[in-house]
């Protein structure tokens, strides 16, 4: 198992954690594994304070299937924003009435799914991004409560032709094409997916779902 992202509750306040943990570990394996050929992904729940015996470098394995599973090095820098559903969850009515709205804006039909319902790249929360399949409920196998998303690994932070969701700061490196800041982890999901990962919300310590969109 590699080391993919690590997140501590005091930068990310949505993660609700088990007794006294406060931060959250990812780990996953660098194969795809049949049948949804993708890699399966271990969360561990960890209190910062107990943690001592700290590793400089990750260990690395030579046993990986994709490259692309491996990632780089990154430091995040955690943003709040605000999503809306994307418009596979929206009521027939309200779809409707957006296509109208949509068809005014200057970019065209698509501007509420990719200008402001759903924000690129990886993310803790929000709302999943729906494209392979229709919408699909996620139940917990242990108590058969309806997940909710907690992590979206991406495949790019963003659009290289859409970048409204681009932070202030970044803008400038974003417009220079091959920069490589739109996709710094250099990790493809699934040949350029998302994998969405769910979290059950009546205990965290029930086991996590996950799924390729």
């Amino acid at each position: 198992m590699l080391p993919v992202a690590q997140l501590y509750v005091r930068d990310v306040p949505l993660l609700r954690p088990p007794g006294q943990a406060d931060l959250l570990q990812l780990l996953w394996c660098p194969f795809e594994h049949e049948p949804d050929y993708k890699p399966p992904t271990k969360l561990f729940w960890r209190s910062a304070a107990e943690v001592t015996d700290l590793l400089a470098v990750p260990p690395v394995t030579a046993a990986v299937e994709y490259d692309a599973y491996v990632p780089e090095r990154c430091v995040l820098a955690p943003e709040e924003v605000t999503e809306f559903p994307h418009p596979l969850q929206l009521g027939q009515e309200l779809r409707r009435q957006l296509e109208d709205w949509n068809h005014g804006q200057e970019s065209g039909a698509p501007f509420y799914k990719h200008e402001l319902s759903l924000a690129p790249g990886w993310k803790a929360g929000g709302w999943t991004p729906w494209g392979l399949t229709d919408p699909i409920v996620q139940n917990c196998a242990v108590c058969d409560a309806e997940m909710t998303p907690l992590l979206t690994i991406a495949s790019k932070e963003w659009h290289s032709r859409r970048l409204s969701w681009v932070p202030y700061e970044d803008r400038d490196v974003a417009a220079v094409a091959g920069s490589g800041v739109e996709n710094s982890p250099g990790v493809q999901i699934s040949g350029g997916n998302h994998l969405q990962l769910y979290a059950c919300p009546q205990s965290p310590e029930h086991p996590h779902s996950d799924l390729i969109q």
